[in-house]
């Protein structure tokens, strides 16, 4: 889908549905303008409560926004941002900040950006976000941003395998310097990334400007997650026809409604063990016997994330589930191995004796997780989870007990 910066796509930047704060994750090549844009960003009011993670100050001209220095890592924007330097570990950055707020040094915190370097891999970061417990209660990925240089996107796609990874993993696509590309480089360039990631929305961007609504609110978490589970499988509804690119392949497939969840949890991590450094997302629904809504599976890499549950199935979509795949480097051979081992998942006894053999299944979060029974009558509300119990007897309690 392609927008125009002056029309974003629906989506408020507002803080998490279940109350975690959004992260979004801006990575692009060199030279592709994430400075040029993150710097227009943090100068416009809607960017109040945000703070912006960068690798050095000196990378972006903020020095006309500066407000007050908090300390020689931290500064204030006029906007509202917090910008901080990150010169260490990332985790630790994201520690500091929620413990600054939880002693009320920072007024609101409503959302964090990163930028990464030209040069990096936003996996890692999405991986930390979903693996380290602290960060993961606290903080939940809102998208991965990609800025890609209209002009010069297309060569270093074919000579950088960061910038195909960035461009894999992105939820969004971000188009700078069009007014740089003639047609026919704009066309190739734009079969390119379909190739790489059908289901990633792209906008373009005017001179570098993006409104921040065009930004956040990408993933499943925000308020308007379930409109967004429609986009990732958009590419589901073509069927068996993978898109098959030189270094990157998806491919996606339809489940019927899971009775067996502990198998499908640990097929799934075999294929994440076996396949992880290969697979760069793995985004679906599942529908689960007996459950009135989807459960929105998520995994990058070798990493899965928590399964969230929806409210309800989106609208547009059919009660079955639909898994997309994206890899670097995935052939026929795999793809077709993948699909067998989804099409014969183990029982609950035998997904048991897997699971004791490989304690350290990616999917163990899965497995000890609560799923909605397959019995129909057990519901959740915001508050409370109510299923049958089966009682014994009168008969049967005063035998036992010895009272009427």
């Amino acid at each position: 889908m392609l927008f125009s910066a002056a029309a974003p796509p629906p989506g408020a930047a507002v803080p998490a549905a279940d109350g975690r704060i959004p992260v979004t994750i801006l990575t692009g090549f060199l030279g592709a303008g994430k400075t040029t844009l993150l710097s227009r960003l943090i100068a416009q009011p809607e960017m109040a409560g945000t703070a912006v993670l960068i690798n050095e100050f000196g990378a972006i001209g903020i020095d006309h926004h500066l407000v007050e220095s908090l300390d020689e890592a931290t500064v204030l924007l006029a906007s509202g941002c917090l910008c901080c330097s990150v010169r260490g570990d990332l985790a630790d950055a994201l520690k500091r900040l929620h413990a600054r707020l939880s002693r009320r040094e920072l007024a609101r915190l409503d959302r964090i950006v990163i930028e990464t370097t030209g040069l990096a891999d936003p996996l890692p970061v999405v991986a930390t976000l979903a693996e380290d417990r602290f960060l993961a209660a606290r903080f939940v990925c809102d998208g991965v941003i990609t800025v890609v240089d209209a002009s010069l996107g297309l060569g270093q796609l074919g000579r950088q395998r960061e910038a195909v990874r960035q461009v894999a993993m992105a939820d969004r696509l971000i188009l700078t310097k069009t007014d740089l590309a003639d047609a026919a480089t704009f066309a190739a360039l734009s079969a390119r990334l379909a190739a790489l990631n059908p289901a990633a929305d792209r906008i373009v961007a005017r001179h570098g400007a993006v409104a921040p609504a065009a930004l956040f609110a990408a993933g499943v978490h925000a308020p308007c997650g379930e409109a967004r589970v429609l986009g990732w499988l958009g590419e589901a509804e073509a069927g068996d026809d993978p898109h098959r690119d030189s270094r990157a392949t998806s491919f996606s497939l339809t489940l019927p409604p899971l009775a067996r969840w502990r198998g499908f949890a640990v097929v799934m991590g075999g294929i994440l063990a076996d396949y992880g450094p290969r697979l760069l997302r793995i985004k679906g629904l599942i529908a689960l016997c007996g459950a009135m809504a989807p459960a929105v599976i998520q995994c990058v890499e070798d990493v899965a994330c928590p399964v969230t549950m929806l409210k309800r199935w989106p609208a547009g979509t059919t009660e079955t589930g639909r898994l997309v795949f994206i890899g670097e480097g995935l052939d026929a051979a795999a793809e077709a191995d993948i699909r067998a081992r989804l099409s014969d998942l183990p029982d609950d006894i035998a997904a048991r004796r897997i699971a004791a053999r490989r304690p350290l299944l990616a999917t163990r979060c899965w497995l000890s997780a609560p799923v909605p029974a397959t019995d129909a009558r057990r519901f959740e509300t915001e508050a409370f989870r109510v299923q049958p119990h089966a009682f014994a007897g009168t008969a049967g309690r005063t035998a036992r007990t010895g009272r009427a």
